[in-house]
């Protein structure tokens, strides 16, 4: 049976997108029984997103020879059917939405593991994709147990 991880961003558009992409392929490389998907908690704030996917992580993705075919689809808001259909909940950064979480989805905060990877407000695209690539392949090493 494939279990699931959904991974959390505010837009759906670069952070969670990137790390459901790289977490599909090196998991299926690793044989790991675990797929993911992501979803924004505040997609509506991503007035400045182009397109279906950050370029810059579909940049990051192509150099790590990673196909990019599956990211054509447009950024998706979390739904509580999301939520409930995942073995495992991760938002990329906890200041940022746990409090998107508790707001958005009373009794969800608590239940999320946070990592704490920052947006483009606070960190080039260089710091941010690399530090989701090593928190991604560390998962996919924890979940290999």
């Amino acid at each position: 049976m494939t279990r699931k991880v959904l991974f959390l961003c505010t837009g759906n558009y670069y952070r969670s997108r990137f790390a459901e992409a790289l977490f599909n392929a090196v998991a299926g490389r690793a044989g790991l029984a675990w797929r993911a998907e992501s979803r924004g908690l505040a997609v509506e704030l991503g007035v400045n997103n182009v397109g279906p996917m950050s370029a810059a992580a579909l940049r990051w993705l192509s150099r790590l020879g990673i196909a990019t075919d599956a990211c054509a689809r447009m950024p998706l808001a979390v739904e509580p059917g999301d939520l409930r259909g995942a073995d495992l909940v991760i938002a990329v950064k906890e200041a940022e939405h746990r409090p998107l979480l508790g707001e958005r989805h009373p009794g969800w905060a608590e239940k999320v593991e946070y990592w704490h990877i920052h947006d483009t407000d606070c960190a080039m695209p260089e710091e941010t994709l690399s530090a989701l690539e090593q928190k991604v392949r560390a998962l996919v090493r924890r979940l290999l147990g």
